[in-house]
């Protein structure tokens, strides 16, 4: 996702130098790489945030039920350990959300590459007070966790998954960027496109 977000920006740079061309022969060339640009954009971020914003269901995957029982909010994350030798990664971290005491989120893990997860809680950005490992025999049958206590049933496990939380943080914070930056040059793009037409 990064990359694209870095190519998007690359194009809606090319799109603001080539409204300079208001005559000679790359005129109509130029306007028509520009709206092509403003098009794709468009295109990419509506998808983007309508992805973003819908639920996260996924057909013949594992429903993950997490209850906080705490007096306080935890930022939780799901940190998924692929066991299967063609998965990309050996760890897929995702964030859960920060879930209210007394509250709940449930989040679907495609297991298909793995049987096993674990459960992250963060109280602040890199206060750890909560992790578990969960083993899944039976990938047909949905997970509820419950959080009561501040546990870390493994300190090796938790630095691994304290790693894999913060190298998720990193591109988050990368993407948000270059989203930022994107978002500007689509306005200004729009804005001159506009602008030129009246």
């Amino acid at each position: 996702m990064f990359y694209l977000f870095f190519l998007l920006f690359i194009a809606l740079c090319f799109g603001l130098i080539f409204s300079v061309f208001r005559s000679g022969r790359f005129k109509n060339w130029a306007k028509i790489f520009r709206i092509f640009v403003v098009v794709i954009s468009v295109g990419i971020f509506t998808f983007y945030f309508v992805s973003r914003s819908v639920n996260h269901f996924r057909e013949n995957s594992l429903t993950v039920q997490l209850i906080n029982s705490l007096p306080f909010p935890l930022d939780f994350y799901i940190v998924q350990v692929n066991s299967d030798k063609n998965a990309a990664e050996k760890y897929e971290a995702r964030r859960v959300g920060n879930i209210r005491s007394s509250y709940y989120r449930i989040e679907y893990l495609d297991m298909a590459a793995s049987d096993e997860f674990w459960v992250a809680g963060f109280m602040g950005k890199k206060n750890m007070v909560y992790f578990s490992q969960h083993s899944v025999p039976n990938k047909n049958e949905d997970q509820i966790i419950e959080i009561r206590n501040y546990i870390n049933q493994s300190q090796k496990l938790s630095e691994v998954a304290q790693i894999q939380v913060e190298d998720l943080k990193l591109e988050n914070m990368k993407s948000a960027i270059w989203i930022t930056l994107d978002l500007l040059l689509l306005f200004l793009n729009i804005t001159l496109l506009v602008k030129r037409q009246k």
